[in-house]
């Protein structure tokens, strides 16, 4: 390390701010503290934020919640009354439709 100049510098100091910003990939954990929780089936629970006016062109309303679900749980045949959006945080989800999986 007799020579390190400025561009060696500045590398190290990238590499460096880079390496204290890195942290592993995590899920976001639920906030119990406002809400209701209810068990839908063994191993299922859903947690209801609450709802408010929509946004989002053609629809009155919109509603936030969580659908918790354990390794290996599973739920009835529900079908969806309503337009969803849906977004897995972790693990992988298996969904069997009319018989198609």
């Amino acid at each position: 390390m007799d020579k390190l100049n400025r561009r060696s510098a500045l590398v190290f100091g990238v590499v460096a701010a880079a390496a204290a910003v890195v942290k592993p990939a995590a899920s976001q954990t639920m906030d119990t503290g406002t809400g209701k929780d209810t068990t839908l089936t063994p191993g299922v629970v859903q947690h209801a934020y609450g709802e408010g006016p929509a946004i989002i062109p053609g629809f009155k309303s919109v509603a936030m919640r969580d659908i918790i679900m354990q390794p290996g749980s599973k739920t009835g045949d529900n079908a969806m009354k309503d337009a969803m959006v849906c977004h897995i945080t972790e693990g992988e989800l298996r969904l069997v439709q009319d018989g198609k999986t």
